[in-house]
Order: C-alpha cells, then sequence, then structure tokens
C-alpha cells in the first residue's frame, strides 16, 4: 500500500504552471502537507480480470484485461485505468483507492491520489523510480487526464510531507524543506470546506491563457504575487507570523483580481465571519470557485473561529501538518 499526503498552498501558487514561472524570475511556490491523506493498495487476482475500485466515492469498474481496459474510452476510475494503461502490469489484479479529502475540496487530492498509485504501480511492477520521476509521471498523467496544463507544487507535499518552497526556474524546479515549526502551523491555522467542489483546471486554464496571451494588469499581478511567495518563504523562515498573515490578505487580494470566480457568496461569507471572530487572514485553497478555504487565526482563537465558521455554512477539515512523505508498504507482484 502506499500513502500520500495533500496539501494546503500559502502562496505562489499558478506560477507552477510551466511556463509562467519562467516570465517571473525568482519564481517560489510555498505550501505544507496535511494529515489528510489517499492512499492505494494492489493486491494480484486470478486470471487477467482487471478491477478499479474507489472506497470513498463508492466507484468500481472492472475489465476483462489490459487490452479492453486500453480500448475502453470511458472509464469511472480515472486515475487508476489511466496510471494502469501507463504501467501495463501483467495479469489480474484489484487496484483499490481511498481520499480523506472532500471531492474537490483543493487540497490537491487528486495530485496526492496520483502519487499513491504511482508509487503503488511501480513498487507493484517493479518499476525503480526515484520521486522526481514520480512526480513528473504523475503531473503528465494527470494533465492526460484533465486535458489542461498541470502545475508542479502539489505532488511535493504528497512526496515529502513537512513544509515546502518549490523553486521554479529556468534551470528546473527544486524543492526546498522549510523549518517551520509543526506546533504553530497546527494552531494558526483553520481549514474548512465549502461544500461545493471547485474545477482547477478550468479556472487555472483560464488564467493560464490570459498570461500567455500577454494580459499586462495580469503579468503585473503574477510579478507581484511571485515577490509575495518569495517574501512568505522569509516570513516562514523567520518564524514572523504576523507578516505571513499580511501576505496571505495581499495576495488574495490580487487573487481575486486576476479572476473574479476564484470567489463565492458562501466564500466571502466564511472569510468576513472568521475575521470577526480573529481570523487574521484568509485564502481559497488552490484554484478556487469552491473548494476549502484556509483560515490564520490568533493563537488561542482557533476554536472560536472553528465554531463561527461551522455556524456559516463550513465544513471544518482536522488541519494537521504532516512531517511524513510518501509510504510504500511492501505489495506482492503480479503473477
Amino acid at each position: 500500500m502506499a500513502r500520500a499526503s495533500c496539501r494546503a498552498d500559502l502562496a505562489g501558487g499558478t506560477l507552477d504552471l510551466w511556463p509562467l514561472y519562467l516570465f517571473h524570475p525568482g519564481a517560489v511556490t510555498v505550501n505544507f502537507a496535511l494529515s489528510i491523506a489517499t492512499t492505494c493498495r494492489i493486491e494480484p487476482r486470478r486470471g487477467n480480470t482487471i478491477w478499479l475500485r474507489s472506497v470513498d466515492t463508492h466507484t468500481e469498474e472492472r475489465f476483462a484485461g489490459l487490452e479492453e481496459l486500453q480500448r475502453t474510452r470511458r472509464v469511472r476510475h480515472a486515475i487508476g485505468a489511466h496510471l494502469v494503461r501507463y504501467f501495463a502490469p501483467a495479469g489480474g489484479f484489484l487496484l483499490e483507492t481511498r481520499s480523506e479529502s472532500p471531492a474537490g475540496a483543493g487540497i490537491s487530492g487528486s495530485s496526492a491520489l496520483m502519487i499513491a498509485a504511482t508509487a503503488a504501480l511501480a513498487r507493484y511492477c517493479g518499476r525503480e523510480l526515484d520521486r522526481e520521476q514520480m512526480r513528473i509521471t504523475a503531473q503528465n498523467v494527470e494533465a492526460q487526464i484533465i486535458k489542461v496544463p498541470t502545475g508542479c507544487q502539489d505532488y511535493y507535499p504528497a512526496l515529502y510531507g513537512g513544509v515546502n518552497a518549490i523553486h521554479l526556474g529556468a534551470e528546473g524546479v527544486r524543492r526546498e524543506a522549510l523549518a517551520a515549526s509543526p506546533q504553530e502551523i497546527n494552531r494558526r491555522f483553520v481549514l474548512a470546506y465549502t461544500g461545493v467542489p471547485r474545477q482547477s483546471g478550468i479556472n487555472n486554464w483560464e488564467v493560464f491563457k490570459r498570461h500567455i496571451d500577454g494580459e499586462k494588469k495580469l503579468r503585473r499581478n503574477f510579478s507581484q504575487i511571485a515577490a509575495i511567495a518569495a517574501a512568505m518563504r522569509a516570513a516562514l523562515l523567520e518564524a514572523d507570523w504576523t507578516e505571513a498573515g499580511r501576505l496571505i490578505r495581499e495576495e488574495w487580494k490580487l487573487r481575486r483580481a486576476n479572476y473574479p470566480g476564484i470567489s463565492t457568496p458562501l466564500i466571502d461569507q466564511l472569510v468576513a465571519q472568521g475575521q470577526r471572530q480573529g481570523a487574521l487572514a484568509a485564502k481559497v485553497c488552490g484554484a478556487g470557485g469552491g473548494g476549502c478555504v484556509l483560515f490564520m487565526v490568533e493563537p488561542g482563537t482557533k476554536p472560536l473561529v472553528s465554531n463561527v465558521i461551522a455556524q456559516a455554512g463550513g465544513q471544518i477539515l482536522p488541519l494537521e501538518l504532516c512531517m511524513e512523505g510518501l509510504r510504500v508498504n511492501e505489495e506482492p507482484g503480479p503473477r
């Protein structure tokens, strides 16, 4: 079985889409891994039948063999089907996935599951992949699934855990582990699900196209977002939480200017209610339009802010920094 974590993004999102970061020297994305996890297990079966099962979505489908799966155009378990096509394991097996993230929560549940399933299938097939190879494979296959460009930031918390600064430049992508205090993050942040799934591929694609088309205001905003993300990295390294809150507020203003659909009336209501009770800053997770909202609060006010947000219609999700990266247990290979 393979286990990988979801993430909350703090600053610099969307810049991780190639080639956007090439237009903003020094671009970085900052995020941290959550205890909300995804898992994938593979169980060999006699014969050639392939079972794909998603426990959390109550979805199951089966194919007579790899050839039938490869020629089937519409599948219900897209992550499992596309990765099985890529790895092409021999014989019959059950591939079962589970995600603790609500659907469309914006905390990279699909990307974390891509990492878990990639790792499980690589182990099952006897393929030796290092973490960067897993990231590239998972990112490229996910792009095939959603049919728009995918960013790279979501895969690093799933692979490494902890707090991450993803440096993006012409020389490539590099992950830096940030030594932020787990205790401070756990007591300073609240995560609320709006109950409305977001469509990150659509939102990011619209912004991506406008950026590539050279929209001047959008590019200026992203230059400011890049500077904010670099400052967020520095603030976390210095444990300057006052500055971190200010940066979250500033980035949220810029993102709303980039794409008005990033917020909704419910998100606006949750943010307003949270701020009245001690929330210092708030932002949507991922591309917005629904999904989760991340709140930064004063120490000691987390229970009060959580209660007010829940009364306003948000579903409070557990927020605990996960320091553990991808974990893969031994799986029996194909018979």
